[in-house]
């Protein structure tokens, strides 16, 4: 099987299994206790939080491990709103969030918050200025994704915090997306929190972090203990921390190999699928976007039988992004940026890794194409002007 859907589900890189072997197998310290091997665990931990910073700029304390981006979302914008909502109840968020971000600010509505959802352009794109005419002067948060899951757009985070800021607001990013492929420092961003995973940047599942800035206050959402500073409660996740802990020293010491091998491997593969495919296009930004991240538009094929083909043919992609793949509604990314939902069911997502090779791309090029034509065969779209 050949594996496209490394943004969905990117795979482990071997090197981070070998960290966590030790802390399966024989390490069994509680990070709390007082005994040498709970020294040792917690050693461990604090050793992986540093290299989770070290990756992003950020402080050591400013690192808050959970279990997923998605905590790390729900920690954030409820945990964030809840402690300033002496200030005030309105929250900005741009209308391509994540559903972990989407979710959390109904429920904050369903509790007296107000929500405003800023819309993007058809390019996917956030306009600054469309912040600051939502901003008002009891805007306590606002949040705005580093990058999408489903299209890839990188959005102009830097901006947005200056003009929040301005207005006595905080800003949180979800970074999850961007993780591997875009540079990171919280500092050049600066947000006032930032959500992360270990699984983007070829981690395990099932641990992520939220960075908060140091003075930041925020309200648990897991009570229960002491652990994170009291921030998070529960105990720790420590094979998975461990593994985020390598997985982030590895991305940190490799990233400019991996950035110039995407960006090789982005052309090869977009020049090849419209020299191939002209009736093909982009969904988001052309150009500012993931390096390796396709969200494709194709006329006249709905998108689960393209996958479904791709699969028996030993090619794995995705529909869309890996929390939309089982949804029946069309995805809300592909709506907002002016997609019907009959067009939504025409979009793929195609995304490499700094692995995939040239020849690897030449075989998805011919595969795609020569799928696409049998199901415009089947649907009598052989015409995509049709």
């Amino acid at each position: 099987m050949k594996y496209y859907d490394h943004s969905s589900a990117p795979l482990i890189d071997p090197r981070v299994i070998d960290s966590m072997v030790f802390y399966l197998r024989e390490s069994f310290g509680d990070p709390s206790g007082l005994h040498q091997l709970g020294i040792e665990a917690r050693e461990a931990v604090e050793e992986s939080r540093r290299m989770v910073a070290n990756l992003i700029g950020s402080e050591l304390g400013e690192i808050i491990f959970t279990a997923s981006g998605s905590e790390a979302d729900n920690l954030a914008i409820k945990g964030l709103s809840q402690a300033r909502e002496k200030y005030g109840r309105h929250i900005i968020v741009s209308n391509i969030e994540h559903h972990a971000i989407l979710y959390s600010t109904k429920t904050l509505e369903r509790h007296g918050f107000e929500i405003t959802l800023v819309p993007v352009g058809n390019d996917g794109i956030v306009d600054p200025d469309e912040v600051l005419r939502a901003m008002r002067p009891d805007t306590i948060l606002v949040s705005v994704m580093l990058a999408n899951d489903q299209i890839g757009t990188i959005q102009p985070i830097h901006e947005i915090s200056d003009i929040a800021h301005k207005q006595g607001a905080i800003v949180h990013s979800d970074a999850v997306s961007a993780m591997g492929r875009l540079p990171i420092n919280v500092k050049n961003l600066k947000v006032d929190a930032l959500s992360i995973s270990a699984r983007y940047i070829n981690g395990p599942p099932g641990v992520g972090a939220l960075y908060l800035k140091a003075g930041t206050r925020i309200r648990p959402q897991i009570e229960g203990g002491t652990q994170e500073g009291g921030r998070r409660s529960g105990y720790e996740n420590i094979p998975a921390i461990i593994g985020f802990g390598k997985a982030a020293e590895l991305i940190t010491n490799e990233f400019p190999r991996r950035k110039h091998r995407l960006k090789t491997l982005d052309a090869l593969f977009w020049n090849g699928l419209k020299n191939r495919l002209p009736e093909v296009s982009l969904n988001g930004h052309p150009i500012q976007r993931l390096p390796g991240h396709f969200n494709l538009w194709i006329k006249g094929v709905d998108s689960e039988s393209l996958v479904l083909m791709l699969d028996e043919r030993g090619i794995a992609v995705s529909m869309g992004s890996s929390c939309m793949s089982h949804a029946s509604k069309a995805s809300h990314v592909l709506i907002a940026i002016g997609r019907n939902p009959a067009e939504a069911r025409c979009s793929l997502m195609v995304s490499l890794s700094p692995n995939t090779k040239e020849s690897e791309i030449e075989e998805v090029l011919d595969t795609l194409v020569n799928v696409v034509h049998k199901l415009r065969k089947i649907m009598g779209t052989n015409n995509p002007q049709i």
